[in-house]
């Protein structure tokens, strides 16, 4: 992972960019209709389809060693070559080795978060190869500099007339500003990197052990190319996309395509059973798949955080996030944004090196009631923060590396006992306008009020709060 921008620092640029919190309202908000439309026209239970996929995903969960042993085993029949990789560098040295060994100087992509994971593409240029991206909104992303803002649309946060400029600068190509002619000018771009193609590589969005294959969904049509042009093809699959069956895989697809567009179906589903056949008159000739862990093991064994693996990257929490479509997602820094993010990010790099992402959430709980497979999201903010403060048994990765704030810990104990005894509570709103004038005199020093008075006016108390709340209308107290 880059070098982290100060937490505030990043928060306040993307709330002052104004055309990035335009494009993602409105995109944001499309999506959303988008979602609840295609629900309301083309299921009859919805809810019932998410049950079952959350029961087909946590049967493949607790039983993951024989998934893959039993995907490993069919797909290996099938001509498929498995590669295991236990750490996110294991994973790019496997694909950089196979790159030695057929003298392959250049790679063509389709999405990937996967890769993205892995820190992939840097690992090659280091080496002096060329990771080129083939999706129209990662090639965006890649030609300006960019991470991805977004785990389904990249550049979401880009509009076409920003597209246009970076095509302009970047391509040389005229300044366009119609969707058609941006396409246009990418297909030109992309077309003559894919003659003479040697190798793609493509993510997994589901593997299924008793076919010994595996499911791609795309939109574009180049990640096509990149899995059938080629003479070798590279799939990188993270092992909790392994489930059970072709029936299990298709369930998800249901949910995955209306939760992230608001499309009923893909545009291309692309299921991959092994290399190219005899008689076959396109395909690769070898495909390889490098099945990778990460720490998902250790979140598989966590009794709090190994719902977040039933996760289909679908986007939807981040598409109904208050707080995302305010700062974007390069504010969290990690290659997982928005509530998902918040969870996984920390289990996958450290609490330690991501835990500051999980003050973006304000706990509406909206992320956990749009989840397709019913990961409780807020639930696991919760906890993780609890965890951030040294509170909570089992923590995840890099909680040994914390530093507790004691001051700030002492201040929520002394809380606790004030809020959960009622006579106290009671007589503190009542006598709290008495130190009005302490609080606001000292608010930069003092524990907990310090981080709030930084980014906002502190309320001025002046009257009996304890009286002033027994006159509201349907508060009462017992």
């Amino acid at each position: 992972m880059s070098e982290k921008i100060p937490h505030e620092q990043i928060v306040n640029t993307k709330l002052n960019d104004r055309q990035m919190r335009e494009n993602l309202n409105i995109a944001m908000h499309t999506l959303q209709k988008n979602r609840l439309k295609v629900i309301e026209d083309k299921f009859q239970d919805w809810q019932g389809l998410r049950s079952k996929a959350e029961q087909a995903k946590n049967n493949a969960l607790m039983r993951l060693e024989e998934r893959l042993l039993e995907f490993e085993a069919n797909a290996t029949k099938n001509g498929i070559q498995v590669h295991w990789a236990s750490s996110s560098n294991d994973a790019c040295e496997i694909i950089y080795t196979l790159m030695q060994e057929k003298n392959i100087t250049k790679i063509l992509k389709g999405k990937s978060m996967a890769s993205e994971e892995i820190g992939l593409n840097h690992y090659l240029e280091a080496k002096g190869i060329s990771a080129i991206e083939t999706d129209l909104g990662e090639l965006i992303l890649q030609l300006n500099g960019e991470t991805p803002v977004h785990i389904v649309v990249p550049a979401i946060h880009r509009n076409r007339y920003e597209i246009g400029k970076i095509f302009e600068d970047k391509l040389n190509a005229p300044l366009e500003t119609e969707p058609e002619q941006l396409n246009a000018i990418a297909r030109k771009h992309l077309r003559s990197e894919f003659e003479g193609l040697q190798m793609g590589l493509s993510g997994v969005n589901f593997a299924m052990s008793k076919e010994g294959a595996f499911w791609l969904i795309e939109n574009e049509g180049n990640g096509r190319m990149c899995t059938t042009a080629p003479d070798i093809h590279i799939a990188l699959c993270g092992i909790e996309k392994v489930m059970e069956s072709f029936e299990d895989a298709a369930t998800m697809v249901h949910l995955l395509t209306p939760s992230a567009t608001g499309q009923f179906i893909p545009t291309y589903n692309n299921i991959i059973t092994g290399p190219r056949k005899n008689g076959d008159l396109d395909g690769p000739k070898e495909v390889h798949i490098v099945l990778f862990d990460h720490h998902r093991s250790d979140m598989l064994a966590h009794q709090d955080y190994y719902e977040a693996l039933r996760c289909i990257r679908c986007g939807a929490c981040m598409n109904f996030c208050p707080v995302y479509d305010k700062i974007g997602g390069h504010t969290y820094q990690t290659i997982y944004p928005g509530p998902i993010g918040e969870v996984i990010s920390p289990n996958l790099f450290g609490i330690d090196a991501t835990g500051d992402i999980l003050s973006f959430c304000s706990l509406c709980g909206r992320c956990s009631e749009v989840c397709p497979v019913k990961i409780p999201l807020a639930d696991l903010i919760r906890k993780l923060r609890s965890n951030k403060v040294g509170q909570g048994e089992n923590p995840p990765l890099g909680a040994s590396a914390l530093e507790y704030d004691k001051a700030e810990s002492s201040a929520m104990r002394n809380f606790v006992r004030l809020a959960t005894n009622g006579a106290i509570w009671r007589f503190s709103l009542s006598k709290a306008h008495y130190f009005n004038g302490i609080l606001h005199k000292f608010k930069d020093s003092l524990p907990v009020v310090k981080k709030w008075s930084a980014f906002k006016e502190l309320p001025q108390i002046k009257l009996d709060l304890y009286q002033e709340i027994q006159k509201m209308d349907g508060v009462i107290y017992e």
